[in-house]
């Protein structure tokens, strides 16, 4: 078994609502038409109503209401707009995950609050595409959840060792499945036809400062993945409670130059974002403290 060849087995198993490969796929054009992408939204109330409720919402800040699918496609563009899709549709593509292995809500908060603090940091440090950030850190862990759903008693073995680290639990996936979840996470997005742009940092964010392709992203997501880990592991097996200092790769942050008040600052500022974005797409998530 490899990454690609379980990724195309679960293929059928996790996939995006009909309306969200529809946006997507006009995304994907050569010349995405903002009206039909509001003709395809308005057909669904519900992501109608997400979408409307997350840009109204403390992550992004507008002064002004905004009450309608064009003016909200006009105003946060097109590159978010696929955000906020994805974002409200992801979370009904997940059902059936063990739960003795994952609490769901805790996932989702740990996902969210890592795609903010990815998308702040890379504001930050004047990233020019910072907005595709916050998909990769809302995506990056989902190979855990494909590989959960298809090999419970190897995923129990896995998540035994949790406590020793993150790099234990990457050593157990790579002996027991022979492949990392960013790996199989990055083959799974392909199947979303995602620009690789996304899925190659998610692939990375393990190793980032020996990535080939998109270094930046990678080291990015892989610091606020950390930072994310260290406010609420995603996993609620053998929860160490007390390990709240991120263990950054050596050399991603100097790479960045992230100082630790910028740290510091993306902690602050994102837990409101998170917790509004989890009251639209999980308002369960919300209650995890």
């Amino acid at each position: 078994m490899n990454a690609r060849t379980l990724a195309n087995q679960v293929e059928s198993l996790f996939s995006l609502p009909e309306v969200a490969l529809r946006i997507n796929e006009v995304l994907n054009s050569p010349e995405p038409s903002n009206i039909e992408l509001e003709e395809i939204i308005i057909t669904d109330p519900a992501l109608t109503a997400n979408i409307l409720k997350i840009v109204n919402s403390a992550y992004f800040g507008f002064p002004a209401t905004i009450d309608t699918v064009s003016r909200a496609i006009t105003i946060i563009g097109l590159k978010e707009l696929r955000n906020l899709v994805i974002t409200t549709a992801v979370t009904t593509s997940f059902k059936g995950i063990p739960a003795e292995l994952v609490d769901m809500d805790i996932f989702w908060f740990h996902s969210v609050t890592s795609g903010v603090i990815a998308k702040i940091l890379a504001k930050k440090t004047k990233h020019p595409e910072y907005e595709r950030l916050f998909i990769g850190g809302l995506l990056h862990s989902i190979g855990k959840l494909i590989y959960f759903s298809q090999y419970p008693v190897l995923s129990r073995e896995i998540l035994s060792v949790k406590n020793l680290g993150e790099e234990a639990m990457i050593a157990a996936e790579l002996e027991k499945l022979g492949f990392t979840y960013a790996e199989l996470g990055a083959e799974f997005l392909k199947h979303w036809k995602l620009p690789p742009s996304i899925w190659q940092m998610i692939n990375n964010h393990l190793d980032p400062v020996n990535a080939k392709d998109f270094k930046r992203d990678a080291c990015l997501l892989h610091v606020a993945g950390k930072i994310a880990g260290s406010i609420e592991p995603c996993a609620k097996y053998d929860f160490d409670f007390n390990e709240l200092e991120p263990k950054f790769c050596i050399g991603v942050l100097d790479y960045l130059k992230i100082s630790p008040n910028l740290i510091e600052f993306c902690i602050d500022e994102s837990l409101l974002q998170s917790f509004e974005i989890l009251a639209v797409i999980n308002p369960k998530a919300t209650t995890v403290f």
